[in-house]
């Protein structure tokens, strides 16, 4: 089976998704926006041995590639719409292929989203590019640069599974839920729609807690205080790791995709599964407090490229 036939048989699906023209099958795909909303546009590249291993199963590695565009969406306050798909394998492997379109389209379906076009390819090594087209209203975006001494800063769910799953699934060692939270994370797209229009900014955590606050501080010039006493951690990481090794998850571990954002606690009062993390400072520090001595942490994040 050639490459057309890939894509006839795994990821031609009749969707019927609103606004979708024309999908999979011509040149390009044709969609209709909705009018007076701004498009919010996002891609992510997942690269076999960088951010997936090898051994991953098929079905996780289609779900996190759609999951972590998803939470690129979710983190500006938008509602996704559209995705295409560049796939690059090594083989024509058609069980792996069937795989990953399983779950590749279980988090399309999760979080209604059509897929409406990409391109299959062969290389050395599985590559997975989903860009995906979501839409805001104007007054509604969530930025990073929009917080103010002053503000509450907040995180949603729980910090360090998924670092500290990704250990355990390199290392072998089963754990459902640790290693479940970094092959199928949850992109946090309803709580954005409650942020939208309300928080004040933005950032999804996918390099690490502080390192990916430090984006959001830099783009807003402002600074912060921590209290790492009160990152949310869930039992799972308290049961498995020794107190010191789970905070380090939750400040630096990476992969969570949950959100972190800034606002005023009245105007997120009915937004649930949140907690306050700490406060927006004049700046540009970041300190990080457990009780009262400070903790030295590395702000850099996840890079590419050191």
């Amino acid at each position: 089976m050639d490459e057309f036939g890939i894509i006839r048989r795994y990821f031609t699906r009749a969707s019927g998704a609103a606004g979708v023209v024309v999908g999979i099958g011509d040149d390009g795909a044709l969609v209709e926006p909705t009018p007076g909303l701004q498009q919010v546009q996002v891609i992510d590249t997942l690269v076999e041995g960088v951010h997936f291993p090898s051994h991953m199963p098929a079905a996780d590695v289609g779900y996190r590639a759609v999951a972590v565009n998803l939470s690129d969406i979710a983190s500006m306050g938008a509602r996704p719409r559209w995705m295409t798909l560049a796939l690059t394998l090594r083989d024509k492997d058609e069980s792996w292929v069937e795989a990953f379109a399983s779950g590749l389209f279980d988090a399309a379906g999760e979080y209604d989203v059509a897929l409406i076009g990409g391109d299959t390819t062969r290389g050395d090594a599985v590559v997975v590019s989903v860009h995906i087209s979501g839409e805001v209203a104007a007054h509604d975006v969530l930025l990073r640069s929009g917080a103010r001494a002053g503000d509450t800063i907040y995180v949603t769910g729980t910090l360090g599974d998924a670092g500290a799953g990704l250990s355990l699934f390199e290392a072998g060692t089963p754990d459902e839920y640790l290693v479940g939270r970094f092959l199928r994370p949850s992109a946090r797209v309803h709580e954005g729609l409650l942020l939208a229009g309300h928080a004040r900014a933005a950032i999804d955590l996918s390099d690490g807690f502080v390192g990916d606050l430090r984006k959001m501080l830099d783009a807003s010039g402002v600074g912060a205080e921590i209290d790492v006493g009160k990152l949310p951690l869930s039992d799972a990481l308290c049961a498995r790791f020794p107190d010191e090794e789970a905070i380090a998850f939750a400040l630096s571990g990476g992969d969570d995709y949950e959100l972190c954002f800034t606002a005023l606690p009245d105007d997120v009062a009915d937004v649930e599964g949140i907690t306050a993390v700490g406060v927006i400072t004049d700046g540009p520090d970041l300190v990080c407090r457990r009780y009262v001595s400070v903790v030295a942490v590395d702000e850099s994040g996840y890079r590419h490229f050191q």
